[in-house]
């Protein structure tokens, strides 16, 4: 049996006298969505940037697929990014590259392939994201917040990666369009049977797609679990965070959701 995706072990950070992280563990499994929440301050983008290998902590272990991150270097350092895929909060596109050629750079980058491939596969990618042929001629200027994020998650699925990463998904989308993006998270996952990592404040996202939560709080992960254990934890950042109006009222459109899904069964 594999073991797991991601395995954090013992992490400590330190930024001067300010410690983020002491002793924290985290495992990410295989084919799961788990997101991360925390409040201000407890350290969500520095994990995920240390995952990524973009930050160094002061001791503790990294494993992705495996591997040490801190410790490769070169071609198979590259090797291993090239398994994964990240979408930034904005999407981070470049905005002097038309849609197209946002998703064919990865593949430019580090593949080498034959331009009528990376045609055929740039093109594939976009429509598996909603993004038309013509769209894809356009500036990110020229195109909405919704088809920016999906531009964005076209490009970070460019190398057909088995680990996507997901910095606040829906941030900035109204409520329908939101609601569609989370669909399409979704349906990607089990399309191409991903493991998902993602940080997002939004709750109904959380709810939608979760197939755990895990919680940073007290310098560490305190819990990671289902979304129903973790709403009944009794911690102070859990009754705030879950527990208000918004996190009450995202829980009952989950369950009605999943009474609804039992019911086509």
């Amino acid at each position: 049996m594999a073991g797991p995706v991601i395995q954090v072990d013992r992490l400590c950070t330190r930024f001067g006298d300010v410690v983020v992280h002491q002793d924290l563990d985290l495992t990410v499994q295989q084919g799961e969505i788990l997101s991360l929440v925390g409040g201000s301050g407890s350290g969500k983008t520095t994990l995920l940037r240390q995952i990524l290998g973009l930050e160094r902590p002061a001791s503790g272990n990294v494993r992705v697929f495996g591997e040490d991150i801190n410790r490769l270097v070169g071609q198979r350092r590259r090797q291993l990014r090239a398994r994964w895929g990240m979408l930034f909060q904005h999407g981070a596109l470049f905005s002097a590259l038309t849609a197209f050629d946002n998703v064919a750079q990865p593949m430019r980058e580090l593949h080498r392939l034959p331009e009528d491939l990376i045609r055929d596969s740039v093109l594939l990618k976009l429509s598996m994201v909603g993004i038309s042929p013509a769209d894809a001629l356009k500036m990110p200027a020229d195109l909405s917040g919704g088809m920016v994020k999906r531009v964005a998650l076209a490009r970070a699925l460019a190398l057909e990666p088995e680990l996507l990463f997901l910095d606040e998904p829906t941030a900035g989308l109204d409520p329908d369009l939101s609601d569609s993006f989370v669909e399409l998270i979704a349906g990607l996952h089990r399309q191409l049977k991903l493991t998902v990592v993602m940080v997002t404040h939004d709750l109904d996202t959380l709810f939608a797609l979760s197939t755990r939560i895990a919680v940073l709080a007290e310098k560490r992960v305190i819990a990671a679990d289902t979304p129903e254990r973790i709403v009944a934890l009794p911690h102070p950042f859990v009754e705030r965070f879950f527990l208000g109006g918004r996190g009450l009222r995202a829980m009952e459109v989950l369950r009605e959701k999943r009474m609804e899904h039992d019911h086509g069964k």
